[in-house]
């Protein structure tokens, strides 16, 4: 089988904005055909990009757009990146917000996942990335965060030894700080409180898209076929140690 059918097609989660979007840049420039699943489409446009508005903390919306998906039967890679922060010291925390997480981070991939599975199956080939966080090692206000991307490590885990007889691997990437709105949000740009965070990261500076994006691309090369059940923490060394945000 040639590397180009290999491929099949890349579908990313929250393609179109932040760390998202560099990786469906990124897969796109190696040649990939990408789906970019978000909320709202980007901006970007390429012959070989399609974009599909959804809601995947929405089950009923994520399970049509799977279905979608699983009609195509070419769908061989999973990069599945959307997520949300919502943070909350415990006092504050609310179970919706832990549900809207919990459909997000980890129901989300086990729908698109099951869809794409006989296509990945039949080619005895497929790529799965999950985005989970340095803050799966804990972070103060990031009950919900933490905890659902913390599951993420045990569903790769679980996935890379049911599908590794079968040529798909199923591995995570874990970013520390990267420079995103959705880091943004919750840390100014410029402001003194994201010169502290770089300052307590051993390598002394946030990180940048590109940083995860690299990274994705190691796992989705269908070259690397005996890495499996891994977590790369792309983090500048900070969980080596802790951080304070």
């Amino acid at each position: 089988m040639s590397d180009l059918t290999q491929r099949g097609v890349a579908v990313v989660t929250g393609g179109s904005a932040g760390i998202g979007r560099a990786i469906v840049a990124d897969l796109l420039e190696r040649g990939h055909e990408v789906i970019s699943l978000a909320r709202h489409c980007g901006e970007d446009q390429h012959p070989r990009l399609t974009h599909i508005e959804v809601d995947l903390s929405d089950r009923a919306a994520t399970a049509q757009v799977a279905a979608e998906l699983a009609k195509r039967g070419d769908v061989t890679t999973l990069v599945h990146n959307a997520g949300v922060i919502r943070p909350a010291l415990l006092a504050d925390v609310q179970l919706e917000t832990v549900d809207e997480l919990v459909n997000l981070h980890l129901g989300c991939a086990i729908t698109l996942l099951q869809a794409a599975l006989p296509a990945m199956r039949q080619r005895r080939f497929g790529r799965v990335v999950l985005l989970s966080s340095r803050a799966a090692l804990g972070l103060a206000t990031r009950t919900a965060y933490s905890a659902t991307k913390a599951g993420m490590l045990g569903m790769a885990r679980t996935w890379a030894l049911e599908l590794a007889p079968e040529g798909i691997t199923v591995n995570v990437v874990a970013p520390g700080p990267i420079r995103t709105d959705m880091f943004h949000d919750v840390i100014p740009a410029g402001s003194e409180k994201e010169r502290a965070v770089a300052n307590a990261i051993p390598v002394k500076r946030v990180g940048e898209v590109g940083d995860v994006a690299r990274a994705v691309a190691f796992f989705a090369d269908p070259a690397n076929s005996f890495v499996t059940g891994q977590v790369l923490y792309v983090c500048g060394g900070s969980s080596v140690g802790s951080l304070t945000l």
